[in-house]
């Protein structure tokens, strides 16, 4: 059974940071995709990042492109989301995922494991 575990969301001024974690169990994520995604009230879930594995590749939203970034430990069983930069468009409560096989990374029907998602709120 794969289990993901986000953690280090909180509130944050607008220009600040904060960095995610998701820490999963069950998969090793060297050989899946590795994804976050974000919703926000009343809006559908959008993709914001996702990592392949070993991290050599990635991708991004545009929405987050240049102040978003995503990276796996060594272990390569804990995914990170450093986001910089945070603007109030940002607050959103923001949800790890693991799918069994890397495609692009955008959609939300590539992963089959999703977190329990942690609270992302960006003050203006």
């Amino acid at each position: 059974q794969v289990q993901l575990v986000e953690s280090g969301g909180g509130l944050v001024q607008a220009g600040g940071s904060l960095r995610l974690s998701c820490a999963a169990s069950g998969r090793t994520f060297s050989n899946y995709a590795m994804g976050w995604f974000r919703q926000a009230p009343g809006k559908e879930r959008e993709f914001v990042a996702a990592i392949r594995r070993s991290g050599r590749t990635t991708n991004y939203a545009d929405s987050v492109k240049g102040r978003f970034s995503i990276s796996g430990d060594n272990t390569e069983t804990t995914v990170f989301l450093q986001m910089n930069s945070l603007k109030a468009e940002d607050t959103a409560v923001y949800y790890c995922a693991t799918g069994p096989k890397w495609i692009s990374g955008y959609r939300a029907s590539e992963y089959d494991y999703w977190g329990q998602g942690t609270q992302v709120t960006v003050s203006s």
